[in-house]
């Protein structure tokens, strides 16, 4: 077999066959296929797109090109969320211990952030003591022995995504559907969880921008998770504005804290409420209604927040952060952002936020950026509230004063300020199962 003849059959709109694509994905992994004809590949299936068949097959090749995690002894119970990536996103913080404290079995791996989106283990970082890296033997152990683990990606899983990703960012080939969800997928195949929920992100702050697109990259990523044997649902849930009223690391376990003690804090509590009732929902065999009464039980109970605090303790985790967040350190400098005039918030540029952030230190632009766990945003109006001229939108938080005033003009940029009150917006556009 040659690779010339697997780029010129797809370029010329033919269906790879079984065997052609594990002989890409195989021969790309080892070094054997050279970037240039790999690019050319990546190129013909932006063009010509992939059949389900071929999706599936690629999905599958790419999740078994490394390690895999073997969950089979959860039987139906393990459970996984997976997020396309959003500000302020903090719900794997409220939904794992939630979903965990109803009998679900959450082993998860999680990234950290990169330019405007957060990475939960950069959060979890923000807890002292609190490990990122177990063991294998570890990992599964809490998983077994209190339902919920969550750990840094590990090990050598989906090295074949790793390096087709790399080549996609320099090639213009990112934006695929079939790419996207193999990309995606193979991660969750390859973390081994039979019930996945997808929470896809919509609006300003998202990969995607709309509805239509999101729900045709939903329905994707569900059939191709089908096709593969998994039990997958997909949830599009708005990103016009930040999830919630925290931007940063540290921020965000707080607020997450305050949710599981009992805070209805708006749209993040709905979310958060709407993800963990799809995977009870799907870990019980019971109706999304029933699962959701459960839910919203456990954190009215307190039985979520006790099962976050055995969660953090169990990976070395301080829980009196988690009781008194008060002891989370606090950024030395704090900066008001006011109303330039008064009048409804029409639109909040999402992304322009989190970039707001990762300013202030509580992101990075590189890998190799260091984080400040106690930087971030604390958003006072949201879209659709009344200001006055003056009155205060947001607060910023940093230890490095210099980055105040771009900080600031990042987020008067992103707010749009008008006399007429905007239509109201869902949480969630739909639920692909």
């Amino acid at each position: 077999m040659r690779m010339y003849d697997v780029i010129r059959k797809k370029r010329d709109g033919g269906e790879l066959s079984d065997a052609e694509i594990a002989f890409f994905v195989d021969g790309f992994t080892k070094g054997e296929i050279p970037d240039y004809q790999a690019s050319a590949l990546l190129m013909a299936i932006f063009f010509r797109g992939m059949t389900e068949r071929e999706t599936v097959t690629l999905t599958d090749n790419m999740a078994k090109s490394g390690d895999t995690v073997d969950l089979s002894r959860f039987g139906m119970l393990s459970a996984d969320k997976h997020s396309t990536g959003g500000v302020g996103d903090k719900t794997t913080l409220i939904v794992a211990p939630v979903v965990a404290s109803l009998g679900g079995r959450m082993a998860k791996m999680s990234g950290r952030g990169l330019g405007h989106t957060g990475g939960t283990v950069d959060k979890l970082e923000s807890i002292p003591g609190y490990r990122t890296s177990l063991s294998p033997d570890e990992f599964l152990g809490q998983v077994e022995k209190i339902g919920l683990s969550v750990i840094g990606q590990s090990g050598n899983l989906t090295p074949a995504d790793k390096k087709l990703y790399a080549l996609r960012d320099v090639t213009a080939t990112v934006d695929s559907i079939p790419l996207i969800t193999s990309s995606i997928m193979s991660k969750k195949l390859a973390a081994g969880s039979h019930n996945i929920v997808l929470d896809v992100k919509v609006g300003s702050g998202a990969f995607m921008k709309t509805p239509e697109d999101a729900e045709t990259l939903a329905r994707e990523m569900v059939k191709i998770g089908k096709g593969c044997g998994r039990n997958v649902r997909a949830v599009l849930s708005n990103m016009d504005v930040p999830l919630g009223s925290a931007v940063g690391n540290s921020l965000e376990v707080i607020e997450a804290a305050n949710i599981l003690k009992g805070a209805d804090s708006g749209d993040l509590y709905e979310v958060s409420v709407i993800l963990s009732a799809q995977l009870v929902s799907m870990v019980r065999g019971v109706s999304v209604e029933e699962a959701e009464r459960a839910v919203r039980e456990a954190i009215r109970s307190g039985a979520a927040f006790a099962k976050m605090k055995e969660w953090v303790s169990s990976q070395g985790g301080d829980v009196g952060y988690l009781d008194d967040t008060d002891l989370f350190p606090a950024a030395k400098y704090r900066k008001d952002v006011t109303a330039p005039r008064g009048g409804y918030i029409f639109s909040t540029d999402a992304e322009k936020i989190g970039e707001a952030s990762v300013v202030l230190g509580a992101g990075r632009a590189s890998k190799e950026d260091a984080i400040d766990h106690a930087a971030g945003i604390l958003i006072k109006k949201k879209t659709g509230d009344r200001v006055e001229k003056g009155d205060v939108i947001c607060t910023l938080l940093t230890n490095d004063e210099s980055s105040l005033a771009d900080a600031e003009k990042e987020v008067l940029s992103a707010v749009g300020i008008g006399d007429e009150k905007p239509d109201n917006k869902p949480l969630v556009f739909g639920i692909i199962s």
